[in-house]
């Protein structure tokens, strides 16, 4: 009889564990070496984990995954990680080739050996910062790697919690594709290269970002390898190397290099500049541009294509002359 209640007890136990994990998601709660990872019952065959129990997890999301059971919250059925916990030597790394979502939902995790946070998804990943939580995450010293935080796809930042990341070997958030923030407060307490460092564009629409301390620029911006565009409408699919500044409040401060750096152009269309504007720059890096013959000037568009009628053009363009390249705005 006794053995019987028991096994029922942990029958029903696994059971509330079980649905304490909504669909389409994966929880990690962290707690100092060790990790519970928690996968819900619908996309169990398309998430493997491969750490056990150990601090630093590791996630491959199947390549077969294509989106399940959509929900009004979760339109494209997309796989959503919730990381909470602590852990003083853990990490979260996550592969995968479809678009994801991770809530950082009370987080504290330091990697002394490379990124805390390392999300290898080409995809658009959003990053929800959950309303009234606080995470941290700081990095080794003098490792290979590009960021505490470090994202291979297309970033956006949102929620309304707080997000604090130092980064000890390179840059502090490092986005190899677009970066997008929206409504959350991100503070960069510091980093050896950039406190923030993406490509594509980046783009600020709300919210609150704190930089203090970089042992290069605050934000720099880059242009992809991939085929450059010019600014598009919705941004989609642009290329451009551009900062914009659409609105909330963006602090800059104790940085040795730039506080701004784009390989495109910087636009301020709203919110609120705490940084010295006039410490930054535009670079003149641009792909498919030969230099000059000295003595001679010429003029390209951002695309790297020459200007025949340059009397006649209009905005930023590129001036090489005498074998120095520089970025100057006709009017």
């Amino acid at each position: 009889m006794k053995k019987t209640i028991l096994s029922t007890l942990a029958l029903l136990l696994s059971t509330a564990a079980s649905l304490a994990v909504s669909n389409n998601t994966v929880e990690v709660i962290f707690n100092g070496t060790t990790a519970t990872v928690n996968i819900a019952e619908n996309i169990s065959s398309y998430v493997t984990l491969q750490s056990g129990t150990s601090s630093h997890v590791k996630l491959i999301q199947s390549e077969a995954f294509a989106g399940v059971n959509p929900t009004s919250s979760n339109t494209d059925g997309e796989i959503i990680y919730v990381l909470s916990g602590n852990s003083t030597d853990g990490s979260f790394y996550m592969e995968g080739s479809f678009k994801a979502t991770v809530n950082l939902n009370g987080l504290t995790l330091t990697n002394p050996n490379g990124p805390a946070l390392m999300l290898m998804d080409g995809k658009r990943i959003e990053v929800s910062i959950k309303s009234g939580t606080t995470n941290t995450l700081t990095d080794g010293a003098n490792e290979d790697y590009n960021g505490c935080f470090h994202c291979k796809g297309h970033t956006k930042f949102k929620g309304k919690g707080t997000l604090n990341v130092k980064g000890n070997s390179r840059h502090g958030i490092y986005s190899k594709e677009y970066l997008e923030i929206k409504n959350c407060t991100i503070n960069v307490t510091g980093a050896a290269k950039d406190a923030i460092h993406c490509k594509e564009y980046f783009m600020m629409e709300s919210g609150t970002v704190n930089i203090s301390g970089a042992g290069d620029d605050g934000i720099q911006v880059e242009q992809s390898s991939d085929a450059l565009t010019g600014e598009t409408i919705d941004h989609e699919d642009e290329n451009t190397g551009n900062f914009y500044l659409d609105g909330g409040t963006l602090s800059i401060q104790n940085v040795t290099g730039k506080a701004i750096k784009a390989d495109g152009t910087i636009k301020y269309n709203g919110g609120t500049k705490n940084f010295d504007t006039a410490n930054t720059e535009i670079s003149a890096d641009i792909q498919g541009v030969k230099t000059n013959t000295p003595g001679r000037t010429s003029m390209y568009d951002l695309m790297g294509r020459r200007l025949t009628d340059a009397a006649k053009t209009k905005g930023i363009v590129i001036m090489k002359s005498n074998g120095k390249v520089v970025k100057v705005a006709k009017r």
